[in-house]
């Protein structure tokens, strides 16, 4: 009879080796189990981030401007019948240099298609059998197909079809305000800010209101010194207001400046007499209201920031925030505050 030896409990040191045995092949065999189609599906959130989208971007209306008509009264006193597209061709060839980028080109284009048909409704008989006119102080600016290949030279016909774009792009779109076409003015540069009407003009427009504007020093004549001598300063104040009193020194002939939010002086006192900002630019010929001004016994000085009246739509503003990947209609709902860019009845 074989004697069957009695097994042996483990020892401690053996109980250990075999514990460790077991989990090595757990975490050998762990990851096999979970084999793709076997795999635990993780957990999913049980609510999502909101998604917010842009505006949809405003399409234009093919041939709305050219199924409408315009009386244009030219320098000579004569009247033409064109379409609105080729008007507005020559107001933006005019108005904006066509080497800016094609969404500052666009912008410029819906604000003067939006300024025309406001004025256009808003003007009543100022232009006796005629709609609008093309002197700049009045209406907009305007050149035809050869003035305007005159002055662009080689880039004639690059310049010319990229307007050509600018006005097809936005065919029909305007800026609209409560539903009707809104007075779209329009400057060339501002110093940092753009101005309220009120402050301006002494008219609240609800969505001519200040912003901020992006362009700077790298505008051409963004700043300019303006300087008279004291006779010639004297003699164009007292043309425009001849109670003025310049018999105090030089340097008591300005009073304090006030300005509005954007720097635009609304109000200074020269010669005893309170005049605005506005007027000062126009009696002196300044670029702007923007201004500084100090008198001395040798000259009077006028430091001058920016170019225009300061309202509404800064062309050098635009350019820069196309610059910056900005399109036509984040452009002009920048500047005009409220305004939606569309077809009119959309």
């Amino acid at each position: 009879m074989v004697k069957q030896e009695k097994r042996k409990a483990p020892t401690w040191p053996q109980q250990a080796v075999t514990v460790g045995v077991v989990l090595v092949l757990l975490l050998f065999l762990l990851p096999l189990a979970l084999l793709p189609g076997q795999r635990e599906e993780a957990p999913q959130p049980t609510a999502t981030l909101p998604v917010v989208a842009e505006p949809a971007l405003a399409k234009p209306i093919p041939g709305w401007d050219a199924g409408q008509e315009l009386r244009l009264l030219q320098g000579d006193g004569s009247v033409e019948t064109v379409t609105l597209a080729e008007y507005l061709w020559g107001v933006v060839a005019a108005e904006m240099p066509a080497s800016f980028p094609l969404e500052a080109l666009k912008a410029q284009t819906v604000a003067a298609r939006s300024y025309c048909l406001y004025q256009r409704a808003a003007q009543g008989e100022k232009h006796p059998g005629a709609d609008v006119c093309t002197d700049h102080t009045c209406c907009q600016a305007y050149l035809t197909r050869e003035q305007a290949a005159s002055g662009w030279g080689g880039q004639a016909d690059f310049y010319a079809d990229k307007i050509t774009s600018a006005v097809s792009e936005t065919d029909g779109l305007l800026c609209l305000y409560e539903g009707q076409a809104i007075d779209a003015v329009f400057f060339s540069s501002a110093a940092g800010k753009t101005s309220d009407a009120v402050a301006v003009w002494g008219t609240d427009v609800p969505y001519l209101t200040s912003v901020d504007s992006p362009e700077g020093e790298e505008v051409p004549g963004w700043r300019t010194v303006v300087t008279f001598t004291p006779e010639e300063f004297t003699q164009r104040f007292l043309a425009a207001y001849p109670e003025a009193d310049f018999s105090a020194s030089p340097d008591r002939w300005f009073g304090e400046l006030e300005s509005d939010s954007s720097g635009v002086v609304t109000g200074v006192t020269i010669g005893g007499v309170r005049v605005t900002g506005g007027r000062v630019r126009t009696i002196f010929g300044l670029r702007s209201a923007h201004f500084a001004a100090a008198a001395s016994a040798e000259e009077v000085t006028f430091w001058v920031t920016g170019y225009g009246h300061g309202v509404g739509m800064s062309q050098y503003g635009a350019r820069a925030l196309a610059e910056q990947g900005k399109n036509f209609q984040q452009i002009l709902e920048w500047y005009y505050s409220g305004v939606s860019v569309a077809g009119w009845g959309e």
